[in-house]
């Protein structure tokens, strides 16, 4: 996950830890757009018999910026409810779970979903049926259909799902944490080895999603639906969100009272945000703060430890990067306030000077017909860092990035060491065997814990 287990507290309540958002114009109905979070980080398929799940205590939230000042306008509200059928059986289900009301199935999860906006929430549907984990083939046999229907339209025009999905997203967790040991370029580090592919150290695990399709309209400041790319109306900024009651106490074995207000315990915008660029020291803080408190972290954008690693673990790979002194107007631009006209040609994601760790998304830019997996970087503006796509590769994008690629966007002087644009952790969406979906959620079927090698 793009920041999975990132801070020291969100490592111990995987439940609420917010591990991946994605906004991207739905390629399949370009008049909507899709909002993606994920939860739950490196599930294991097997992870019986209480398998994973939403947490009934649990605040989730999808956050829309609609007018640049790093406070949400529009929210997405998803509260969930886990029901028992027999309570003295250990089992998750008693035979083959054919349908959403299997009598098989002995513990289901139910979910609301509200809408927020000026203040006023409004309850769009409840009692939503989430799908079951996907077992084996004799508990969930014919589970792409069994989540299929569990994909709602909402009589507002929205289409939500909510659960287990594979995890799409490609990293090679082992080589970066590893003195960012990149193993296509293994021969180029301080501690050398012969190069190799990259290996998906999230192959084969499963998330669990939060997705909703909304109409353009809904989420825009004025109700329209923009077409002008320059226009800023067509700007909006998200983020996924947790939250938990501020009190919990616990009387006895059954009994838990939680009381006082939501206090936000995760968030995630921009992929690898909180993970690589903010300090240990500071991750806690970074989690509980709104995007509108992000100019606390600016001199982390500004000024990235990768970027100071990078020389050093590559001798003489990356002289330009170790000359350059300046702060990093560049990836300011791109993770905290989006990036103005002018700087690339016929593109524009930027929501105003308040710096805040947001996706930004145009929504007059549509889905590109020959999609890049390297977004904006790759010629193709419907990608990162223009919302991000399930399919985007965001750690070659941002390694790139870091290392200086697109330093000449603000100094046309500046050139990038060759080595920049080439930056890799060895992993493509085909290192996933996992098919992504062509429509809504668009994440694959969840990996099962009979079959799948990882069990």
């Amino acid at each position: 996950m793009s920041s999975h287990r990132e801070a020291p507290e969100i490592s111990k309540d995987p439940v609420a830890d917010n591990t991946d958002t994605y906004a991207f114009v739905s390629p399949d109905r370009p008049d909507t757009v899709t909002l993606i979070t994920n939860y739950i980080p490196l599930e294991g398929p097997a992870g019986g018999p209480n398998f994973y799940e939403f947490g009934d205590d649990v605040l989730y939230e999808i956050h829309v910026d609609n007018d640049g000042d790093a406070e949400p306008d529009v929210t997405y509200r998803f509260r969930f409810a886990t029901r028992v059928r027999n309570p003295d059986s250990f089992l998750y289900n008693t035979g083959p779970i054919t349908s959403l009301d299997s009598p098989n199935w002995n513990r289901r999860q139910f979910y609301s979903v509200a809408q927020v906006r000026a203040g006023r929430e409004t309850v769009l549907a409840e009692d939503v049926p989430c799908p079951p984990c996907n077992i084996g083939p004799r508990s969930t046999p014919g589970y792409a259909a069994l989540a299929q229907a569990a994909v709602s339209r909402l009589r507002t025009g929205e289409t939500v799902f909510a659960g287990q999905r594979d995890e799409g997203f490609f990293v090679d967790l082992g080589s970066i944490f590893d003195l960012a040991d990149l193993r296509p370029f293994e021969n180029l580090h301080l501690i050398p080895s012969p190069a190799a592919p990259g290996v998906d150290a999230t192959k084969g695990l499963n998330v669990h999603t939060i997705a909703i399709q909304v109409p353009k309209q809904h989420l825009t400041r004025d109700g329209s639906i923009p077409t002008d790319v320059h226009d800023p109306r067509a700007v909006v900024g998200v983020w996924g969100a947790a939250s938990r009651r501020r009190v919990l106490i616990r009387q006895d074995e059954d009994d838990e009272v939680l009381s006082g207000p939501w206090v936000q315990v995760s968030r995630l915008g921009n992929p690898l945000f909180n993970e690589v660029i903010v300090p240990m020291g500071r991750k806690d803080l970074w989690n509980s703060l709104p995007p509108n408190e992000d100019r606390r972290f600016l001199q982390f954008v500004q000024q990235p430890e990768l970027a100071r690693l990078l020389p050093v673990l590559y001798p003489n790979v990356f002289p330009h990067l170790a000359a350059l002194g300046a702060a990093r107007a560049d990836l300011v631009a791109i993770l905290l306030t989006g990036l103005p006209a002018g700087l690339v040609p016929g593109f524009q994601n930027f929501t105003g000077q308040t710096p805040a760790d947001m996706l930004r998304l145009n929504l007059a830019i549509p889905p590109a017909r020959k999609p890049s997996i390297f977004g904006l970087l790759g010629g193709d503006p419907a990608g990162f860092p223009n919302g991000r796509r399930v399919q985007d590769d965001v750690v070659a994008i941002e390694l790139r990035a870091v290392a200086g690629v697109t330093f000449p966007l603000v100094d046309r002087s500046f050139t990038p060491d060759a080595a920049a644009g080439a930056l890799t952790d060895g992993l493509t969406p085909a290192s996933n065997p996992v098919a992504f979906l062509s429509s809504f959620p668009y994440l694959g079927v969840p990996n099962d814990g009979f079959d799948h090698p990882s069990s």
